[in-house]
């Protein structure tokens, strides 16, 4: 049996999704004998869309892989149905645009081997693009509509994992039975930080970073986001995350009034979330 599932969806992402399969099947080769994928392609019948098919169907990736197209799906918490398609124990979620450093695919098994995760969230440290600069975590400051700014713990030089508030979530791994999912009614872009690891702590569960589990995110892109991002997603997404975790909604509206949003605007979304989520 497989022991971890590495899963990604993609969206219009046809070369972040080749780069990131390929590095991990060639750099990684020591730990893809335990290794099967899962793909979600939530928009197959566009020209990236079919190359993304394509690729999977003419059997190029000898590790088990299981691709299913949904054109019904949008948005980051899409990434609660790798869970659903899962075989494996432990899952590992990526975005389609994340290189891992050497040994990190090992290592992370090795945790889950180990038990270390005690049912928590593992996350790891983000590369810059200089291969040089971190950031360990994300500390509890709101900007442009996010809860979480990029942060470093000094206890990345004298600890091989510790304990992190939160992290990005352009990857992050659980047991397949430990995961807590995303919000029903998440849609498109934003709000998942944060909330996530504070559900798992409000479970009497901890996010650990683990320093071997290191990632780059391509944030770049000359053609702009395919997908959409609006302030109102974004409110919404913190709104119903802030509710589920019976936390005072306060703070989500003073930080988006910041932003230029009117109270009456901000009322009206908050209306909205209360209404769609009877």
């Amino acid at each position: 049996m497989k022991k971890l599932t590495i899963g990604m969806v993609v969206y219009d992402d046809w070369d972040g999704f080749y780069f990131t399969i390929q590095s991990l099947r060639l750099y990684h080769a020591e730990s893809m004998k335990d290794v099967e994928f899962v793909v979600i392609n939530t928009n197959p019948s566009s020209k990236q869309g079919k190359k993304v098919k394509e690729f999977v169907e003419k059997g190029f990736v000898k590790e088990p892989i299981h691709y299913y197209d949904d054109d019904n799906l949008m948005g980051t918490a899409t990434r609660s149905k790798i869970f659903d398609y899962a075989n494996t124990p432990y899952v590992l979620v990526t975005d389609c645009h994340v290189l891992f450093g050497p040994n990190s695919i090992k290592e992370l098994i090795g945790f889950f081997d180990a038990g270390l995760d005690k049912g928590g969230l593992v996350q790891g440290p983000l590369v810059y693009d200089d291969l040089l600069s971190i950031s360990t975590h994300l500390k509890p400051t709101w900007g442009s509509g996010m809860l979480g700014q990029w942060a470093y713990d000094p206890r990345y030089k004298t600890e091989n994992y510790f304990e992190i508030p939160a992290q990005g979530l352009g990857a992050f791994a659980c047991r397949k039975d430990s995961w807590l999912g995303f919000h029903k009614n998440h849609s498109k872009f934003g709000g998942e930080e944060y909330y996530l690891q504070e559900k798992y702590r409000q479970n009497g569960k901890k996010t650990t970073c683990l320093n071997s589990l290191r990632w780059i995110h391509r944030f770049g892109r000359p053609e702009g986001v395919p997908y959409p991002i609006d302030r109102e997603s974004k409110f919404k997404n913190q709104i119903r995350g802030f509710l589920e975790l019976d936390k005072p909604v306060f703070e989500v509206v003073e930080h988006f009034k910041t932003l230029g949003d009117s109270e009456e605007k901000l009322r009206g979304w908050l209306l909205d979330v209360i209404k769609e989520d009877e």
